[in-house]
């Protein structure tokens, strides 16, 4: 398996690096402070190819690999953990499933736009009373001629009034449990679609979060991902590229604290030397950088399965708690090694502490994680035991 980065790798690192440092870092803070949505970068990034970057050239993407996806969104989110969400929501969340299960006309109507940097698409899974239990939910679709009425909320999600497509799962027969969704694609703007007022939220406030109210929603049954029942099997599919971006951005996060740490370190004197010449901080530097480290190798494993067409889930799974979990202790290590100073707004570590949190949280939580892990371990003894 080669890890070695490409020139093309390379060329993705500096174009979002330099993108990240000249365009998202002098506003980055402001942004953060007042919930700003970052409209302009977004409009720039998408003109850059970065709304649909493993996409075929055919459709308006990129047409890179995974493993470039992964270096553009980490290198965002280590400087705007906020960009570096919507960025990977459009591309694993909304563009991918469509891709993935989507007819040549759906593609046409629905891809094209979000991965030529058009429209920016949002997923619509979780529910009031269906977050990790995702067979919980209580969004029905009904069949009414040619159009599905759709009732019900989802809450938390991306982009959730600046997205304009979202892919939405919904019960479409109670009766088969898992296997009674289905997945629709439903536009910005449809009657009977509602945008909640916005989430208050700790971290990744650049990012716009909303409920989405559907009340009697008419949706074409054109608009069906795949065949009606297949709505977990889309749900799930889009859930492990989704888990490959948040994993991508839990690291660009991990990366930023470590970049404030090593140069704070440089710069803060204490007892007539600089942090850096302290071997206590010498020892939470290294230990960053390992994990850090650590963390790419599993995420860029799975982006190779991947593209590889082979199965990823137990790959993604472990890369997504892993790179989640680093950038939490990161950024609390960064705010350590800053001390009162990194309790302060003044400098960028205790936003990176907020937004790793996140990254713990969402498109499955680290307890969930773990579950999938197990489960595709155990399947895999079985297999191999008899």
């Amino acid at each position: 398996m080669d890890l070695a980065y490409t020139e093309e790798h390379e060329l993705i690192r500096k174009t979002a690096r330099e993108f990240a440092q000249e365009r998202l870092a002098p506003g980055v803070a402001e942004r953060d402070r007042d919930m700003i949505y970052p409209e302009e970068q977004l409009r720039e990034l998408g003109e850059l190819g970065f709304w649909g970057i493993f996409f075929d050239e055919k459709y308006g993407g990129a047409g890179l690999d995974s493993i470039s996806y992964c270096i553009a969104i980490e290198e965002l989110s280590r400087v705007d953990a906020s960009v570096g969400v919507i960025i990977s929501v459009t591309n694993s969340l909304a563009a991918y499933p469509i891709d993935k299960f989507g007819t040549e006309e759906q593609k046409q109507k629905f891809l094209a736009p979000l991965v030529s940097g058009q429209k920016l698409g949002g997923f619509c899974l979780t529910e009031p009373g269906a977050g990790s239990d995702a067979g919980a939910q209580k969004t029905t679709a009904v069949v009414d001629g040619d159009n599905y009425v759709v009732n019900g909320s989802k809450h938390f999600v991306t982009s959730g009034k600046n997205g304009d497509i979202f892919i939405v799962t919904a019960v479409t027969d109670k009766s088969q449990g898992l296997k009674g969704t289905s997945t629709l694609i439903i536009e910005q703007g449809t009657p009977g679609l509602t945008v909640e007022p916005p989430e208050h939220k700790l971290g990744i406030r650049g990012s716009d979060t909303h409920a989405l109210t559907f009340d009697d929603c008419k949706v074409p049954v054109a608009n069906r991902l795949g065949a009606e029942g297949d709505g977990f099997k889309v749900a799930m599919t889009a859930l492990d590229s989704g888990r490959m971006g948040i994993a991508a951005q839990a690291l660009g996060i991990a990366q930023g604290s470590l970049d404030a740490s090593l140069q704070y370190a440089h710069e803060r004197q204490q007892f007539g030397k600089f942090l850096k010449d302290f071997q206590a901080i010498q020892f939470k530097l290294a230990d960053m950088e390992t994990r850090i480290h650590a963390s790419r190798l599993l995420l860029h494993q799975s982006a190779l399965l991947k593209d590889a067409g082979k199965r990823y889930t137990k790959e993604v799974a472990m890369a997504k708690v892993f790179c989640s979990e680093t950038a939490m202790w990161a950024a609390e290590e960064a705010v350590q090694i800053y001390g009162g100073y990194g309790y302060s707004t003044e400098y960028p570590v205790e936003r990176f502490m907020r937004d790793a949190k996140i990254t713990e949280i969402y498109e499955g939580t680290s307890e969930i994680q773990r579950v999938v892990i197990a489960a595709n371990l155990l399947a895999e003894w079985a297999k191999m035991h008899g």
